[in-house]
């Protein structure tokens, strides 16, 4: 009778595995991206960040269990000037030296539909944490799972542009990010 019951209880522990298989992917930072574009005096600014890691937990027959957690490094800004890229990272700025990151986790997920999701999560950015909702697209190439949307912020929201740059009549407060994250599973 034991080994009966230690029958039960190995198909009943694989089963639990076979439906947790999924498991958190590693976001492959060389073809995954964040860009972002602002606007100085009416002209729209793009700028990327170079450094994205992170995971992202999805099953695609059950999104709503799925989780994200990402990490930006605000040191990997890039204006395409050093110059440039030097200033951002100042306390007016990034205040880099004291909040190295920006971060996203996942709170929820809502699946839309046609690979369309609608992400719930906690953005965190110079100390400051906003809730904010993501659209996501979500395709599946290979064995990789490639997650693409674009999320417009207030860049005041998160003490961005300190001083006599809080004022958005030469620097606009939008802010937006558009990101591409890729993983393999």
């Amino acid at each position: 009778m034991k080994i009966v019951k230690f029958l039960i209880a190995l198909c009943i522990f694989n089963g639990a595995a076979g439906v947790a298989q999924v498991s958190a992917a590693a976001i492959d930072s060389s073809k995954s991206s964040v860009t972002v574009t602002f606007k100085q005096e009416g002209v729209a600014v793009p700028a990327s960040f170079k450094n994205i890691s992170g995971t992202i937990d999805l099953d695609p027959a059950n999104p709503e269990s799925g989780k994200a957690q990402i990490a930006v490094a605000l040191t990997s800004f890039d204006l395409g000037e050093p110059e440039y890229n030097k200033e951002v990272q100042k306390k007016t700025w990034f205040d880099s030296a004291q909040f190295p990151q920006a971060t996203f986790v996942s709170t929820g997920i809502k699946s839309l539909g046609a690979g369309k999701l609608a992400v719930q999560g906690k953005l965190a950015i110079k100390g400051r944490t906003v809730d904010v909702s993501v659209p996501v697209v979500v395709k599946q190439e290979g064995k990789a799972q490639i997650f693409e949307g674009q999320l417009p912020i207030k860049r005041s929201s998160f003490n961005i542009g300190e001083g006599e740059w809080k004022d958005t009549d030469i620097l606009a407060d939008e802010v937006v990010i558009k990101f591409k994250a890729v993983t393999m599973n």
